[in-house]
């Protein structure tokens, strides 16, 4: 076996996530006597992977394990020194895995979550690889495989979603930075950015069919599900900001919860996170979206939240903190979604034939912005191309919209459908998402079709 002394603390490192090198500051490496060790031979290992583990100095007889898998382009080590996982891991006494990827896809090797193979359980490819180091790490370090948790920045947040999906009885929970749904990517060719439906901007499924694609993972499945973290930042062009809420849609299916927040705040100046807890308030979904921030998650500071989350850090992970009052500075006016209740205008009767209808609802609001959904609907006949209308309230202003094309003039606002939108069937139906700045209303909308 290899040691990996962590040469490089106090110097810049760079991070590749998600096909991007991110140059971040190596964070203070762990006591000198506790290393990275490659393990070989872990088991079974379809993916052809490679794995490290961290075993800090100090630890319980039957520590947690923790899963951290880095993003495009990156490694098992890279990971190890660019994040703030293994520091933690000193602190409070848990082991850390670090996958390396072998899968190439186009642009630097990354987990494999496109192939028919990994969206199965057992069916091969990176998952099983996966898995094979959790019970390694159970036998050989004696893991305790009750407290599992997986976690990743980009390719390796989308595999934390992955292995929540296809080995429920596995994890405990986990927390994705810059993840997609699970069984969002078609297959390989779907998968590098430009040419991806799944991060080219205009995935958009239901809650129903997004937890269906779970629940397919593993059929028969009745067991207890890992809860779920989610971060996404609002600036993030690679990974699109509009798939935090396909991925919150999923989980919240799964977990049979309201898209509803039970509660929502802003922890830190820029960090506007929603929680989903269960009738016993236990909070199965939480996510986090960062202001301004583009493809570089995590930052400083948020590992710490995720490992918070897990439970690890002696906190009670699964009922929501107390509501505290809220901070004396108000967040930035461009600060991104928290959670208002929604509302909505439902359209009165139903659309005549060949028509089309469009509904609104107040999906997050914070001071100074909200974030809004509308949902276009065909009557009795398929609608081919659609355009929704209707006039801003004072101070507000259309920032972002994701699923269609914006237009607007004044006060006056048009959405029309994208290029893969546009045909709706007979009482069909397709939504399209938006920042704006100002207050929430509940505007009068129009629907025009050709």
């Amino acid at each position: 076996m290899t040691r990996i002394r962590r040469a490089l603390a106090g110097l810049s490192v760079a991070l590749a996530v998600g096909g991007l090198s991110v140059l971040v500051p190596a964070l203070t490496g762990p006591a000198a006597a506790a290393s990275l060790v490659q393990v070989t031979n872990f088991g079974n290992n379809p993916g052809g992977m490679e794995m490290h583990i961290y075993v800090p100095d100090n630890h319980p007889a039957n520590p947690a394990i923790v899963v951290a898998m880095h993003g495009c382009g990156g490694s098992g080590p890279g990971f190890y020194s660019g994040s703030e996982f293994a520091s933690l891991a000193d602190r409070y006494g848990y082991i850390v895995i670090y996958p390396s990827a072998e899968q190439q896809a186009g642009f630097g090797k990354c987990f494999d979550t496109w192939s028919d193979a990994a969206k199965r359980r057992g069916g091969g490819s990176d998952p099983v690889s996966i898995v094979s180091m959790v019970t390694y790490a159970e036998q050989h370090y004696g893991g305790d495989p009750n407290r599992v948790y997986a976690t990743g920045s980009s390719s390796g947040g989308m595999m934390t979603d992955e292995m929540l999906a296809l080995y429920p009885d596995v994890f405990k929970a986990g927390a994705a930075f810059m993840g997609v749904p699970f069984n969002c990517f078609a297959n390989a060719a779907d998968y590098p950015p430009g040419s991806s439906k799944c991060t080219g901007g205009s995935m958009d499924r239901t809650p129903q069919q997004w937890g269906d694609a779970v629940r397919a993972a593993y059929p028969g499945y009745t067991g207890p599900r890992p809860r779920i973290q989610l971060w996404h930042g609002t600036a993030d062009t690679l990974v699109p900001y509009s798939l935090l809420q396909e991925d919150i849609e999923q989980w919240t299916n799964v977990f049979g919860l309201s898209q509803t927040p039970t509660r929502s705040d802003t922890p830190q100046s820029g960090w506007n996170r929603r929680q989903y807890a269960d009738s016993s308030g236990t909070v199965q979904v939480e996510a986090y979206s960062i202001q301004g921030a583009g493809h570089q998650l995590p930052m400083s500071g948020m590992a710490a939240v995720a490992i918070a989350f897990f439970g690890l850090n002696g906190a009670n992970p699964t009922t929501p903190p107390p509501t505290t009052a809220p901070p004396t500075t108000a967040p930035p006016t461009t600060a991104p979604p928290t959670t208002a209740p929604p509302t909505s205008n439902p359209p009165t009767g139903n659309p005549p034939s060949g028509a089309c209808s469009a509904t609104y609802r107040t999906i997050n609001s914070w001071s100074g912005g909200f974030q809004g959904e509308v949902t276009v609907t065909a009557g009795g006949a398929a609608v081919n191309g659609w355009t929704v209308r209707w006039t801003l309230a004072g101070g507000q202003t259309v920032t972002q919209v994701w699923n269609g094309t914006l237009s607007a003039s004044g006060t006056s606002v048009s959405v029309r459908n994208a290029s893969y939108n546009g045909s709706i069937p007979p009482s069909g139906s397709t939504t399209f998402g938006f920042l704006a700045n100002g207050s929430p209303s509940n505007p009068t909308l129009s629907c025009t079709s050709p």
